[in-house]
Formats: structure tokens, sequence, C-alpha cells
């Protein structure tokens, strides 16, 4: 969830230059802080008969683009696209795809349950290829949630959420990283479920929560990260993140309904309450400064006077 950010303090990343459309500040805004709600997207209904639910928002130039997939067998997954005027319409009918995120050409990067993979869609017409397609000669278990450095390394989250959409999977739940050269090399493999994934504005911090509960801060030194530690703990089964351009990472904690915002130290600046389960969250709008949030049936919004990571 590497971001383009309308702060003068950090330089815009090379993986984004097509991303969000946001108009130029002179600053970057003050944090949110205390008691929060964010409102419903009416626009957005839900377009299965089943159960599901509502993944990785990401936006680009002037649309918010988010996966909607059901519990169905194989997790069946499209991608779909909210425009500035409240139009919605579906991207691509079969992506397979859980958590979003925009390269340097203005393409989606997809975390793809349904191929095991991570994928990558043209956004001008669809077609998919594949950019990390396993480790160590296996699948991936569940591809989960992207993140993509300013020089094109991309980092992604694999549980074993939707494991049985299609044979096969890894001994462990990781975190990856894939080079620009396509060199897959596991950053972590102790950790249950790791879920969300962000880097900081400057790019030299990976963040990653898992199902223990701990959102996880990993240096990055010459490109590659360190031995993390733990800024967070006692999440409510976090999920998605996004990180604002002051640093500030948004956690969404999936059963509690909610999105807390914690500084880089870990200090807690800020809740947002919805009212439902939520999954993910994005930062958009005409001027970068509306935050999206995903979950189950819904996704919503809510103004700020920051702008932060498109996905």
């Amino acid at each position: 969830m590497q971001f383009r950010t309308v702060s003068a303090v950090f330089a815009f990343p090379l993986a984004l230059a097509h991303a969000a459309a946001v108009h130029a500040a002179p600053a970057c805004g003050a944090a949110p802080s205390g008691e929060l709600r964010a409102e419903h997207v009416a626009a957005v209904q839900p377009s299965r008969s089943e159960p599901g639910l509502y993944e990785g928002p990401m936006w680009i130039k002037d649309a918010l683009y988010f996966s909607d997939f059901s519990f169905a067998p194989g997790f069946p997954s499209r991608i779909r696209k909210l425009a500035l005027d409240g139009t919605v319409s579906t991207v691509v009918e079969d992506s397979g795809s859980n958590g979003l995120a925009v390269d340097a050409h203005g393409d989606i990067v997809a975390a793809t349950h349904k191929y095991k993979a991570l994928s990558r869609y043209a956004l001008a017409d669809g077609k998919r290829t594949t950019l990390a397609a396993d480790y160590k000669g296996q699948v991936f278990d569940s591809p989960n949630d992207v993140a993509i450095a300013r020089d094109g390394t991309i980092y992604f989250t694999d549980p074993d959420f939707q494991k049985a959409a299609a044979p096969g999977g890894q001994p462990v739940t990781g975190v990856y990283r894939v080079a620009t050269d396509g060199k897959v090399t596991l950053v972590d493999g102790t950790r249950p479920n790791p879920n969300g994934v962000s880097l900081s504005p400057a790019g030299d911090v990976l963040y990653v929560n898992a199902g223990d509960g701990f959102l996880r801060a990993y240096p990055i030194v010459n490109g590659v990260p360190e031995r993390g530690r733990d800024i967070v703990k006692g999440l409510d089964v976090p999920d998605g993140m996004a990180v604002d351009c002051h640093g500030n990472i948004y956690v969404s904690e999936h059963p509690a309904r909610r999105v807390r915002v914690f500084s880089p130290q870990g200090k807690e600046l800020a809740t947002i309450r919805v009212d439902a389960n939520v999954t993910n969250a994005a930062f958009g709008g005409a001027d970068g400064k509306t935050l999206f949030l995903t979950g189950a049936g819904a996704i919503w919004r809510i103004r700020l006077d920051v702008t932060g990571s498109p996905y």
C-alpha cells in the first residue's frame, strides 16, 4: 500500500506514477483523532445472492476498484469499479482476486486465490498475466494483500483463508517479496495467517499484521526487509491496512467493525467505526482525502484532512 502523497516531504513512488489523481497541497494536513464514523456508499449494492466480502479497495485516477468475492466453492471473485459519478461496473468478471494494488503502468496487481499466485490484470482489457506462481516449486496458499515499493518490488501476504480455492499450498503461512527480476523470497514464515501489508511513505519500513494480533514493522535496508519488531499488540483479527502521508497506519479490525489509526511508533490516534465487519482501507477521491473502507456487503467512506495510500 505504498502511496503517492500531496506532501512535499515525500517523493512520489515510481510504482504509483499512474495511481491516484490528487491535487497538490502545501502540507500533509492533520491526522485524524478521536472517535469517528464512516458512512455507507449507497451506490454499491451486492452483486451476488450468496454471502461474501468486498476486499482490496484501490483508487486509480477517478475511480475506486475493489474485489467482490463470495464464500461459494472456489471463492469466486470479480473486480468492480465505483466511479466518481456513483456508477458501478464490473471490470474483470472472473478475477479470483482479493487484495489489489496498482503498478507503474497503471495496471492492477492482484493477490489471486483462484490461481494461488500473484497476478497482473491489464486495466485496458482485463487480460491476466502471472507475476509470481510459486515458491520452491509449490503454489501459494491464498494470496491476500499486496504492497508495491517505489522500485517495483512487490510484497504480499499468503494466509490460508481461501486455500481451498485450488489444490496445493505452502507448509507455512508467509509474507513474500517478489524482486523486480521475478525472484520470490520468504520474508517471514513464522506468523499465523499474515494479512494486511503496507509500506511507509519513504519505503523504508514494511508493515504486516497477522492472526497473532500484532502489527509488526520490518526495517528495509538496501531493499531487503530485516527482522521485524512489534509496534502494536492486541489487535482484534486485523485485516487490510492503509498509510497516510504522515506515515500513520490505518488497521482494519474485522469483527470489531472498526479501523484504528496508529502512529509509526504504535501510538493509537483515532478510531473509525462502521456497522459491519470491515476488511480493508484505501485513500482516494478527487483530492485524495477520502478514506474508503470495504467489508461485509458494504463500502464506506469518510472525509479526512490527509491524503494517503491509494491501496
